[in-house]
């Protein structure tokens, strides 16, 4: 083990980032296991000896060790007393005495079994650094290259490792071009037998959420809370925000002046339309926010079922809906109810045959009474 190879090593602990302690420690092992393999002997087991790496010189020494008793039963293992003293006043009972018993060339030979043991271990202990990196990046956002597409699947540079976006993952439509940057929120992080493997997403709505929390300072503040969330992503979300001081307005927050705070981030999601609706804690005054744009006249909810019924007028009843439904969808999901809309002629006339039913109800029950 020369200067070169310290050198060597000095220069993989700085590039990977692994502890200097845990690479010599590594190698000390190996040592051990190739003289166990290759050396031991009726003078020397492997029970009693020690392999050492000097940090600097790269220097190996092997030691028989053996402990300082009053009687020897076992003369590979223990060291009489007097024996001890004799070689230093310092012993004592069960003190260590150390012999040398370095193999000659055991320096080479060793290097020769102990590499792949090495090249093993620093490996694994990068895969932990590693896994252990991105693992506090769960859940949050992170900027990735684009690099390929294969089979569906968007390949990216997320710095130390490669991601990759699934196809249920991708904003339907978005186009993904090599050496493009994208913001990606970490679904999960998963340590495998080939190392970490982390998996993205541009279509999890905690992508929206995280995308607010960067670009607005009162929600990253706390003073802007971040209630709900529902998405359809590439096409529309809705969010519900709270706010807990009295004189800020959460919606306004979040639009930002001249409404570049919400259009940052409809930039980054290619054009995505986000809803910004004021959450409430009725939950009739919530579902009316949440069909935004639509104005909503009434609302009756039955909080057994977790259902309401919503009125609108005749000319905001396909606004309230939405295209293809989106709309009336996209607030269900927000406030986690079941959202039933008419408008008033067909609430008015549901009203009316009620009452029609309610008035030949009345007389039968009176013809019977007679």
């Amino acid at each position: 083990m020369n200067q070169e190879f310290i050198g060597a090593l000095k220069e993989i602990v700085t590039d990977k980032g692994i502890s200097a302690d845990l690479v010599f420690t590594t190698i000390e092992d190996a040592l051990f296991a190739a003289y166990k393999k290759n050396y031991a002997n009726a003078t020397t087991t492997a029970q009693n000896v020690k392999v050492t790496m000097n940090r600097e010189t790269g220097e190996i020494h092997v030691y028989a060790q053996k402990v300082v008793v009053e009687d020897v039963y076992d003369e590979v293992t223990e060291i009489s007393i007097e024996e001890a003293k004799a070689m230093s006043v310092r012993y004592d009972l069960d003190d260590i005495v150390d012999f040398e018993v370095t193999p000659k060339n055991f320096g080479r030979v060793a290097a020769q079994l102990a590499k792949g043991v090495v090249t093993q271990r620093i490996r694994e202990a990068e895969r932990t650094i590693v896994y252990s990196e991105y693992k506090e990046k769960e859940y949050d956002i992170i900027t990735g290259t684009i690099l390929r597409q294969d089979k569906g699947n968007v390949f990216v540079n997320l710095g130390r490792i490669e991601g990759a976006i699934g196809q249920n993952e991708q904003i339907p439509g978005e186009e993904y071009k090599f050496n493009e940057k994208l913001k990606l929120y970490v679904v999960e992080v998963k340590n495998t037998s080939k190392g970490a493997q982390v998996l993205v997403s541009r279509t999890h709505p905690g992508l929206v959420k995280r995308l607010f929390e960067l670009e607005v300072p009162e929600i990253f503040q706390g003073v802007v809370e971040i209630k709900s969330i529902s998405r359809e992503a590439g096409s529309r979300s809705k969010i519900a925000v709270y706010s807990n001081d009295e004189n800020v307005d959460p919606m306004g927050a979040c639009v930002g002046p001249k409404g570049i705070r919400v259009q940052n981030i409809v930039n980054e999601l290619q054009g995505e339309k986000i809803d910004i609706i004021k959450w409430s804690k009725d939950q009739g005054e919530l579902i009316a926010n949440a069909l935004s744009p639509a104005k909503v006249l009434s609302v009756e909810v039955k909080e057994d079922c977790k259902s309401a019924k919503v009125v609108v007028d005749d000319n905001q009843l396909s606004l309230a809906i939405g295209k293809e439904g989106q709309n009336v969808r996209l607030a269900a999901k927000l406030c986690g109810w079941k959202i039933d809309i008419k408008s008033k002629t067909q609430a008015d006339a549901i009203k009316a045959e009620d009452s029609k039913g309610t008035d030949l109800a009345n007389e039968t029950t009176e013809d019977l009474a007679e």
